[in-house]
């Protein structure tokens, strides 16, 4: 099982570019990517990014000079990385790295387009979070 996709392409190789912070992962199809930290950072799959549901996304700031200091495998289907900014929580499968790659313009595009719609800038400091949090996560 590649990822949670039944006949998903299979990763073939993935390396950590940490001076340039792009994670390069190549697939069984021909694709080959070089995915931004910040990109990952900002999308990533957990809860305390994307919500328990729809409208519970939290845009991200602050994230471009982040880094990738580990990035452990779950399973046969994914890796858990852990950013310098001490999120640790999401788990990429191979399914998600794909989308992440094959999607980068649109997904730049749309943060910078909800970054816009907020007033916000790319490199603000995240504001505090009101209210109680998520405690398993």
């Amino acid at each position: 099982m590649a990822g949670l996709k039944s006949g998903a392409p299979a990763p073939q190789g993935i390396t950590v570019h940490g001076q340039t912070r792009v994670l390069e992962i190549s697939f069984s199809d021909g694709a080959n990517f070089r995915i931004p930290f910040e990109l990952m950072r900002v999308y990533s799959p957990s809860a305390e990014v994307q919500g328990h549901g729809p409208g519970q996304e939290t845009l991200q700031t602050g994230k471009r000079d982040v880094v990738l200091e580990a990035l452990e495998p779950v399973g046969n289907y994914a890796v858990q990385p852990r950013f310098s900014d001490g999120h640790d929580t999401g788990i990429f499968s191979w399914d998600y790295l794909y989308f992440l790659g094959s999607q980068q313009d649109d997904l730049w595009r749309d943060y910078t387009e909800r970054l816009t719609a907020a007033n916000l800038d790319r490199d603000a400091p995240m504001a505090a979070k009101s209210g109680s949090s998520c405690a398993s996560h």
